[in-house]
């Protein structure tokens, strides 16, 4: 994520992955928020910058590391998931979370669930990084792909291992 990048006042990313993964849009303190927009201003400077926050995918995730049955793990490829089949619903990963980028889901989902995005009550979630998509081959993210097409490109997603990828040039750069 280029912050630099990142308008004021848009949230076309935060529409995108709502869409794509079923949710519903509300913030309320009981709905999923997989992406939020925050605005941010240095006191001293007055500078102001708006981002995105959701799951960072970490690479020593903390919320792997409390969870006490294994649901949060990390895959190979790095994506941070929970398995809602062994998840009990503690929260512990969700304290654990620096980003609070975690939500337990407090209601039955009936009309909103996806076939390729299953979702339940009591189980913790959070920004799976479109895993549906990249494990059709997509290759891209709802969020970046939204971002793209607003003509920010503050969001990038790829293989940070392929030195030819996008991400990777722009990291570079």
């Amino acid at each position: 994520i280029d912050t630099t990048k990142c308008a004021s006042g848009c949230s076309d990313c935060v529409k995108a992955c709502n869409s794509e993964n079923g949710l519903s849009g509300s913030t309320l303190p009981t709905d999923a928020q997989w992406i939020r927009k925050v605005e941010i201003k240095a006191i001293k400077t007055g500078r102001t910058a708006s981002l995105p926050v959701m799951c960072q995918h970490c690479a020593e995730p903390p919320c792997v590391d409390v969870c006490p049955t294994g649901a949060s793990f990390k895959r190979a490829d790095g994506i941070v998931l929970v398995n809602r089949h062994t998840c009990i619903g503690c929260r512990y990963c969700m304290m654990a979370c620096p980003y609070k980028a975690r939500s337990l889901v407090h209601e039955p989902l009936n009309d909103s669930q996806k076939p390729d995005v299953p979702r339940g009550i009591g189980c913790v979630e959070a920004c799976t990084l479109c895993v549906q998509k990249v494990d059709r081959g997509d290759g891209n993210t709802a969020c970046a792909e939204a971002c793209t097409k607003a003509g920010h490109n503050a969001i990038l997603f790829g293989d940070m291992n392929d030195p030819e990828s996008e991400i990777s040039k722009r990291l570079r750069e």
